[in-house]
């Protein structure tokens, strides 16, 4: 997953859409780079200028907060409290892409969140902060970072909590309704035994 840290390279479609899901963070920034297919020299070319790329991104009810155009390379950002998993898709919408059907694009994509989204020598020029301000900038950043990752777990564990209870009351309901079956089954074979030996004249 290329969630923070290294970018990962995709490749497919030029058309496609690809998604990844990271951690729910307040603020989010994605670099991406893409490469095209040459048929020619059987490689991915080091840049693609004229491209277009498309960058979507839906919190996890679904709700689409960040719809926007941009060109074969660029960085994007986003800010959601929604907590949970948020789907990143990149695809490509430039005609340009009409001429190399059949073709590949690779994208290279770096997404950082929280605090990895600071830049810090631009905020301390910015502020004028010194040295010592600025690392305890960096500090508190990292607390708060951890306050969220804490916040986060516990947004985990309850909805896991609320599923496994669920998936319990499911399952009692299930074994209830099975046991209501088996014996109005029991019932009726029984009635029907009794008619049929009645019929026979054996009872």
């Amino acid at each position: 997953s290329p969630e923070g840290g290294q970018g990962s390279p995709w490749g497919g479609d030029p058309g496609g859409s690809r998604g990844i899901q990271p951690r729910s963070e307040p603020s989010s920034a994605g670099n991406y780079r893409t490469q095209l297919w040459d048929k020619q020299s059987e490689s991915f070319l080091p840049s693609t200028p004229g491209l277009g790329m498309h960058v979507e991104v839906k919190d996890p009810d679904g709700k689409v907060i960040l719809s926007r155009q941009y060109g074969s390379e660029g960085r994007f950002t986003f800010t959601s409290h929604t907590p949970g998993e948020h789907q990143i898709c990149l695809h490509s919408n430039s005609t340009r892409m009409a001429l190399f059907a059949g073709g590949k694009l690779r994208v290279h994509l770096d997404i950082q969140v929280g605090e990895h989204t600071n830049n810090y020598p631009e905020i301390a020029a910015k502020d004028k902060l010194t040295e010592l301000q600025l690392r305890a900038r960096q500090l508190l950043d990292q607390v708060e970072q951890i306050q969220k990752e804490q916040n986060y777990q516990r947004y985990r564990e309850e909805r896991f909590r609320m599923t496994s209870e669920s998936t319990n009351q499911r399952v009692l309901w299930w074994s209830i309704a099975q046991t209501i079956i088996l014996i109005l089954t029991g019932i009726w074979q029984m009635r029907h035994l009794k008619s049929f030996f009645e019929a026979k004249k054996l009872v």
